[in-house]
């Protein structure tokens, strides 16, 4: 979640981006750059640290243009240090370029680029793109030409915006994906360019949303818009009516959906900072537990209430599975009263959306009074659990949750918990640096892999028409998608009312079967996985008392497809992170449920948000 500005036309650039980057800063503050072109060539300057750094520095070597490009950084790849602060240019030093988002086939590219003898400058996978732009430009002789062509080899979801110092008045802005927002905004002989619209609604209420796959090319005297490939485009002007709510809404009708939207950007800011691809590592940088301490753990409680207990569910399957390590779940409201038995050998990991939800909170407490740490997971910051957390607080960084129902914190949840696994393995030593290398990679194909499942989500309105009268609904999951089956259900049934429950898979038989009838839909979690085939078992015993199967299945699975009375297309991970992609439908059918019925989205009847009292 990084900061973006952009700017040609008449005024000081440097004030308008500097500004701009300002209103932007709560998306990224470990550093800040800005590159202005002043008298045919680029002047760049960065600093380590909040903005105010980079305004000391402009104040002592100020520059001066009507062109430029700013940017703030919340590091994905690379320390922070100013080296990695964006702007990055190539080598010739022709062109600049600040991203959001993280590219996915980094790894592949700069072994490329270093074959072809590129130096690098920089940790961060955002210079792999001056470099392949500069390079390309020169072959080409064609800037335009140069950045498209880039755009089309980066793998994953990206926001980039580029210059080059031989192209005055022109900047160039594309997005791929949905991890990175673009705004382009419409002024009197000047245009901007922007990550979120707070960057430059002061100068402009005119502005255009950029889609996945599309390129701007920004002059002060207009604006093209064309698709990677060059075909010319038309876009339409949106006049953003600027109140508080409106604004937070970003367009959407309802909290909940602008949430789900969120998460390829959500689930790619849990990431940042954290992995270190070139060398196979893990930082979680608010986590304080020692190796020592991490290697004689042998039992770990995970609590939380309501989804954030699904998470720990789930977190259970990727810390047993990848460190080794026993955990047992609990809900936060139990904790305490079963006098827990804990000892030196043992953690409490607590994980809570708003930092305060009172039980979780007591079962903190609980184990401070016998001696043991806590680890938290959770996204407030400066929340009472944050200061509770005497082994450290890993944050997930996915910004306000306004709805009730719990979306883009839950996955932030499932990021950071895999995270969490994954250093406790580099710990404790049961993966190697090799193996922990391929982990996250699979983690940061993901924020790419839901923005795939967003795409078009009209199938879960046809569901809805289809199953909206239905009183009650059964989901079922095994093994790490059992617990995706009980989130499933709980949202179905706090945002539209409609009773449904979760089960993993195998106890089907020992009661719910009972249930299945014709007007009884069953969704099955049936992605590839070591229980598949028992899964495809449970989706003939439904299909066999006449219940109507809607099944989430991967990409050319025929099987279940030539079964199912619906199927719901999720693309393909490792069997671990399927969880993380199989939630997406899961709150997509429920939103759709909720509005064909009429219900209160963001407000459901009894519920509160943060559970402060017992």
């Amino acid at each position: 979640m990084c900061g973006i500005v952009g700017y040609v036309g008449p005024r000081e650039a440097t004030d308008v981006i500097v500004r701009g980057l300002e209103l932007l800063e709560y998306r990224g503050y470990d550093s800040a750059g800005i590159a202005i072109l002043e008298d045919a060539e680029f002047q760049m300057r960065r600093s380590v640290g909040k903005l105010v750094n980079l305004r000391r520095r402009l104040n002592t070597e100020p520059t001066a243009g009507h062109q430029g490009i700013g940017h703030t950084r919340w590091a994905t790849h690379g320390a922070v240090t100013e080296a990695n602060a964006h702007p990055h240019r190539d080598n010739s030093g022709r062109v600049v370029v600040i991203q959001n988002g993280i590219v996915e086939n980094y790894l592949e590219l700069k072994n490329r680029l270093i074959a072809q003898g590129i130096r690098f400058h920089s940790q961060t996978d955002t210079e792999v793109i001056a470099q392949m732009l500069g390079l390309y430009t020169a072959e080409y002789g064609d800037f335009q030409r140069a950045f498209g062509q880039v755009m089309s080899e980066l793998r994953g979801g990206n926001a980039v915006v580029a210059m080059d110092q031989q192209q005055p008045d022109l900047i160039l802005a594309a997005r791929i994906g949905n991890a990175g927002a673009v705004v382009i905004g419409h002024g009197d002989d000047e245009n901007f360019v922007a990550s979120d619209l707070p960057a430059i609604v002061d100068y402009t209420q005119q502005m255009i949303f950029l889609e996945d796959g599309e390129m701007a090319l920004v002059r002060s005297t207009g604006v093209e818009y064309i698709k990677l490939d060059g075909t010319p485009i038309s876009k339409t002007t949106t006049t953003v009516a600027w109140d508080p709510v409106s604004a937070a809404k970003g367009g959407y009708k309802h909290f909940m959906h602008k949430e789900i939207f969120e998460q390829p950007r959500t689930t790619a800011d849990t990431l940042r900072g954290r992995v270190d691809i070139d060398t196979g590592r893990i930082d979680l940088d608010g986590l304080t537990l020692s190796d020592a301490e991490m290697q004689k753990l042998d039992c770990i409680y995970a609590v939380a209430c309501g989804t954030a207990w699904h998470a720990c569910l789930i977190n259970k399957y990727f810390i047993e599975t990848l460190a080794r390590v026993r955990v047992e779940v609990d809900y936060g409201s139990e904790f305490r009263y079963r006098n827990p038995v804990m000892n030196e050998r043992t953690l409490l990991l607590a994980l809570t959306q708003s930092g305060e939800t009172v039980d979780t909170l007591a079962a903190m407490a609980e184990a401070l009074e016998q001696g043991v740490k806590s680890v938290a997971i959770l996204n407030a910051i400066g929340s009472q659990a944050g200061r509770l957390a005497d082994g450290g607080a890993i944050y997930i960084h996915s910004g306000p949750e306004i709805s009730v129902a719990s979306t883009k914190v839950f996955t932030g949840m499932l990021m950071a918990g895999y995270l969490f696994a994954l250093r406790l393995a580099q710990a404790r030593g049961t993966l190697t640096s090799a193996e922990i290398r391929e982990h996250i990679q699979a983690l940061i194909e993901i924020p790419a892999k839901i923005d795939t499942m967003l795409k078009d989500t009209t199938q879960y309105d046809q569901l809805a028409d289809l199953y909206h009268h239905s009183t009650d609904m059964l989901y079922l999951g095994r093994w790490v998608n059992a617990p995706i089956a009980l989130e499933g259900a709980l949202k179905m049934k706090e945002i539209s009312y409609i009773h449904a429950e979760g089960y993993p898979a195998g106890e089907m038989k020992h009661g719910p079967i009972a249930l299945i009838d014709e007007r009884m839909p069953v969704i099955c979690i049936a992605t590839k996985d070591h229980v598949y085939e028992k899964m495809l078992s449970n989706v003939e015993q439904v299909l066999a008392r006449g219940g109507k199967v809607i099944a989430l299945v991967n990409p050319n699975d025929e099987l279940v497809r030539s079964k199912a009375h619906h199927v719901i297309e999720v693309p393909e991970t490792t069997p671990l992170l399927a969880a993380v992609l199989n939630v997406i439908p899961m709150q997509l059918f429920s939103y759709a449920m909720a509005v064909r019925r009429g219900a209160d989205v963001d407000q459901p009847r009894n519920l509160a948000k943060s559970v402060t009292v017992e």
